[in-house]
């Protein structure tokens, strides 16, 4: 009898919860975006949420509150009611940040729910056009003639572009000194500015800018080269072989949200990323297509966390 009645509280829970998907939503979303206006994550998230908006019949809100590699946004969302209505659109960041920080107000794993990729990109390594630098070997002979002396810009501590420069003097052997920003916006404008020497620029965030000659783009991150940008090479095939970095992003939910609803956002993802308007605009902007159900972005998830914790811990970089 016992076990008879667990069952059946097991099934009227799912059946519940089943109809509480079935309506989801019916009132406004909430998408707290872990960066500010004009980053790569909110560039690729509101393309997403004005899609969603028309889906779905209800306003899908980006909320940006950017700050701490994104964490401020993630003890935000954390916190908030797991009904579905509040959800973390963040970078491949929220990956780093367990290593990075030595105390986070949340627990990656634990407090969230993988939902969903969006999309992924490469950085593109810039610099101002009056600079002498012209390739990456120009680059890294500055860093190895003068350790430390070069500045080099990133979104923030803990932001993708961070772990991208870490990566670099990992893998180069040299030293450059990192300039964090509040975001994409801020680091690329001391670039345009001439105030500092590279950015690794997300290629959604400064695509313009290199097609109109207003930064100088010495290379793109990912092993393959890009197709809206095919005649800049590659880090790996500039002197640095095998390198090879995208910036991601996602979709996390506070723990506790049922699965009916997680499967509902879930297919909601790949409906918009295959809306052929959405899937244009994200081409348009050097973004590549990336498509897991929840349980495949769950264990890419713990797979990157793995890698960026190697990554940190050989440049020697400590939890802060």
């Amino acid at each position: 009898m016992k076990k008879m009645t667990t069952l059946m509280l097991a099934a009227l829970a799912y059946a519940g919860a089943s109809a509480f998907a079935a309506d989801y939503p019916n009132k406004p979303v909430r998408f707290i975006v872990a960066f500010p206006p004009g980053s790569a994550t909110d560039i690729v998230g509101r393309l997403y949420t004005q899609k969603w908006t028309e889906m779905w019949g209800h306003q899908v809100i980006a909320d940006n509150r950017p700050g701490a590699g994104g964490s401020i946004a993630a003890a935000i969302a954390a916190k908030s009611t797991a009904d579905g209505y509040t959800l973390l659109m963040h970078s491949s960041g929220h990956t780093v940040n367990p290593s990075l920080y030595a105390k986070l107000p949340f627990d990656t794993l634990k407090d969230f729910v993988d939902i969903g990729p969006l999309a992924q990109q490469p950085n593109v390594m810039v610099t101002h056009p009056s600079t002498s630098y012209q390739t990456v070997q120009d680059v890294l002979k500055a860093a190895m003639a003068k350790p430390g002396a070069l500045n080099f810009a990133s979104a923030g501590v803990g932001s993708g572009t961070h772990l991208n420069l870490e990566k670099l003097k990992l893998m180069a052997k040299i030293n450059m000194n990192h300039v964090p920003y509040k975001g994409s916006a801020e680091a690329l404008a001391d670039v345009l500015g001439n105030r500092v020497d590279f950015y690794f620029a997300p290629i959604s965030t400064t695509l313009a800018h290199v097609q109109g000659n207003r930064v100088r783009a010495i290379a793109v991150s990912t092993i393959k080269r890009s197709s809206i940008l095919p005649t800049i090479p590659t880090i790996a095939e500039s002197g640095v072989p095998g390198f090879d970095f995208s910036l991601w992003f996602g979709v996390w939910a506070p723990t506790g949200v049922p699965q009916p609803v997680i499967n509902k956002i879930s297919q909601s993802i790949k409906a918009a990323g295959n809306d052929a308007g959405v899937k244009s605009k994200l081409a348009g902007l050097g973004n590549e297509p990336m498509e897991m159900d929840p349980a495949q972005f769950a264990k890419f998830v713990r797979s990157e966390i793995e890698v960026g914790a190697k990554v940190l811990q050989a440049a020697g970089i400590k939890p802060q």
